[in-house]
């Protein structure tokens, strides 16, 4: 009796946080797992501690020529994909008083025009794998503006507005998509904000993980944050203040090269 070949994932930001998580959850189920980061050290060393089931592709995935290249080197080695999630991008955050509109043109870069890229690349790879399924990360933040969030939710709400746009096509092609909004992932709150946002990273991708089998076409993390979130956005400014302070960045943001 013939074995049913490993599922074959692409696995994008898969160096830290929630994707690092997530690529050692599926790497156990058995998986085999093309990985994708700017950063090559944690990719490696994911690949020789599960030797023969990862495909180390590497690259800036704002750059268009290489993840097309990404593209060609899953094919060259496994003719087809089953399972693409869209996991990196930056999240930036700046005073207003800072306000640079090139900072938005990074965050957009990176977590929206990135997304096209490996879309693009994975598609037809996508439409050769079995029972495939496209997974996109957006963000709770679509729904909860936030004191200076400005650049990380113009790019998720776009990346939201393209998941739901593409899922339509995409469908035509019997691929099916699930958009994934996480939460606040190992970030516990200041005392006072009315609500418990603290999920680690291990946590939210075991979850991810399980709920992904029965591809919802939504999935919130945590599940249960999506009802408070809404109502938090219509409060008083003192309450959203709370939570974006936590996520102030003392340091200028990242931007890129002319």
């Amino acid at each position: 009796m013939s074995r049913t070949p490993p599922r074959r994932y692409w696995l994008t930001g898969a160096s830290n946080g929630i994707g690092a998580a997530l690529a050692e959850v599926i790497l156990k189920s058995g998986a085999h797992l093309a990985v994708s980061s700017r950063s090559l050290a944690p990719l490696k060393a994911l690949s020789q501690r599960y030797s023969g089931q990862v495909l180390v592709v590497a690259g800036d995935l704002t750059n268009g020529q290489r993840v097309r290249e990404i593209g060609e080197q899953i094919a060259k080695e496994w003719g087809s994909l089953d399972t693409m999630i869209l996991n990196a991008g930056t999240c930036e955050y700046v005073d207003a008083n800072q306000f640079d509109s090139s900072i938005i043109e990074h965050i957009v870069r990176t977590n929206l025009l990135a997304s096209t890229y490996c879309i693009e690349a994975a598609r037809p790879l996508l439409r050769a794998g079995t029972a495939p399924h496209l997974v996109g990360m957006a963000s709770s933040v679509t729904w909860l503006p936030l004191p200076r969030a400005e650049s990380h939710g113009d790019s998720k709400a776009g990346l939201r507005h393209l998941f739901e746009s593409l899922r339509s096509d995409v469908a035509t092609q019997n691929i099916e998509m699930t958009v994934v909004s996480p939460g606040f992932i190992d970030m516990p709150l200041d005392e006072g904000v009315p609500v418990h946002l603290d999920w680690s990273a291990d946590k939210a991708a075991r979850y991810l993980f399980d709920r992904l089998k029965s591809r919802p076409l939504e999935l919130s993390l945590p599940e249960l944050l999506m009802p408070t979130l809404w109502p938090l956005s219509q409060k008083p400014g003192q309450i959203r203040l709370a939570i974006g302070k936590r996520m102030a960045r003392n340091n200028p943001p990242i931007k890129d090269l002319p």
